[in-house]
């Protein structure tokens, strides 16, 4: 059941995505975030508790990730995604601009990504719980394609970067306070091929 509703849940955001937008967005290959070190809240809750657990916060930024030391990068697209070097970036509330760290950040992807010449991405834009799913959708979609463009300009082929966008349907942190917001306001990136 959990599986089933993983996988509706995307084309639900799908679905409301084209009805709001009038236009065909790229079909979503990943069933949602899938942070380092995330624990799902539904199955981390005990039971009969009625309350999620926090997720954890992604792993530190590495300023230089293909500089990592005596460890290569997994070979399957799966098992690179589970312990992925391309690093989430955070958007301030209501925003779609990239701010200094998100810039760095997403300098470092782009570093990743040249040399990993064959790679495809789908960049995620991801809100928090505030909103109509709707308004949460287009900004969504607004923070995928800020972080996509940006990496454009940083020399990375626009042809091996799509965007989709979640709204708020995948917190990162299921809480609902500030300090949860702000982790679930993100563009993610999650390998598609390679």
């Amino acid at each position: 059941m959990k599986a089933m509703k993983r996988l509706l849940l995307p084309t639900l955001a799908l679905v409301a995505s084209i009805a709001c937008a009038g236009k065909t967005p790229p079909a979503p290959t990943s069933t949602g975030p899938a942070f380092p070190g995330a624990i799902d809240p539904a199955a981390a809750a005990p039971s009969g508790s009625g309350s999620a657990t926090r997720v954890l916060p992604p792993p530190p930024v590495l300023s230089n990730p293909g500089a990592v030391t005596g460890t290569p990068l997994p070979s399957s697209v799966d098992a690179i995604n589970d312990n992925s070097p391309l690093k989430p970036v955070f958007f301030q509330y209501d925003s779609d601009t990239l701010d200094d760290e998100a810039r760095r950040v997403l300098s470092d992807n782009a570093a990743v990504l040249k040399q990993n010449g064959s790679w495809a991405i789908t960049v995620e834009g991801h809100c928090d719980e505030r909103g109509t799913a709707e308004y949460n959708l287009a900004l969504g979609d607004r923070r995928a394609l800020a972080a996509r463009d940006y990496l454009i300009s940083l020399g990375v082929p626009a042809d091996r970067l799509q965007t989709v966008s979640y709204g708020k349907e995948f917190p990162f942190d299921a809480g609902h306070q500030e300090s949860s917001w702000s982790l679930n306001r993100r563009a993610h990136f999650l390998l598609t091929a390679k």
